[in-house]
């Protein structure tokens, strides 16, 4: 197996190979779209760390700049690229590469970050108390609104795609909070159209009371760098 690494190389033929033999537990089994197959397996690293492998057959997706298709792992990787240096926490990219109809997209797992409905699910808000509670919340607005303020917009800010996590103990803890699945994420002609789409999309699906989700908007605009009338309250 290839060792991981922090660069985002797209590489040989028989690197493409070695990852695409590895095998590992099914996290999102193989399913047909976009004309092709898709799924994510968990996979242990060289040196037992965590990793997840996208594996894609004939998946693609078109659009104006590449309208005979292009492979979906790479519209995520240049998504990923892009968060990253919006300042977005997303997931590390270890590997990605593409050979044939075939594609590839192997990332850092998010150590210790549960998603959003797992988090409360397991106690987090009671283990955490309230006021780091609204820190956390400050900070999934501000990570989004990084994202859309560049133009990009997720396209599928479910809960289950926001990681969260309290990283230290006592006076020293911190709210960490990441975007995960990138993989429908474009950018818009202007960031406007990226944040209603977003956070119209996530007060949908989100289960936020109305004062939790104030906390949210509050910092997301206040990152974002203006009041938008047209968010949902």
């Amino acid at each position: 197996m290839p060792d991981s690494a922090s660069e985002v190389p797209l590489s040989t033929a028989d690197q493409f190979e070695d990852w695409w033999q590895t095998q590992g537990e099914w996290v999102e089994e193989p399913n047909q779209r976009r004309g092709g197959e898709s799924g994510v397996q968990r996979v242990r690293g060289r040196n037992g760390e965590l990793l997840y492998v996208k594996r894609q057959v004939g998946h693609a997706h078109r659009s104006l700049r590449h309208p005979f298709g292009r492979p979906t792992v790479l519209r995520e990787r240049e998504a990923l690229l892009s968060a990253r240096q919006a300042g977005v926490n997303v997931p590390d990219i270890v590997y990605c590469s593409t050979s044939g109809k075939r594609g590839l997209l192997v990332t850092a797992a998010l150590d210790g970050y549960l998603n959003v409905d797992d988090w409360y699910a397991s106690g987090g808000r009671e283990r955490c108390g309230e006021a780091m509670h609204e820190r956390l919340l400050k900070a999934i607005g501000s990570n989004i609104a990084l994202f859309n303020r560049a133009r990009w917009q997720h396209s599928s800010t479910y809960s289950k795609h926001i990681f969260v996590c309290i990283d230290g103990q006592g006076e020293n803890a911190k709210p960490l909070t990441a975007l995960i699945d990138l993989e429908k994420s474009r950018q818009r002609l202007t960031a406007k159209q990226a944040a209603l789409h977003d956070m119209k999309q996530l007060r949908r699906r989100s289960n936020w009371s109305r004062e939790d989700w104030k906390v949210i908007i509050d910092a997301y605009q206040q990152t974002f760098g203006c009041t938008l009338s047209e968010l949902p309250d």
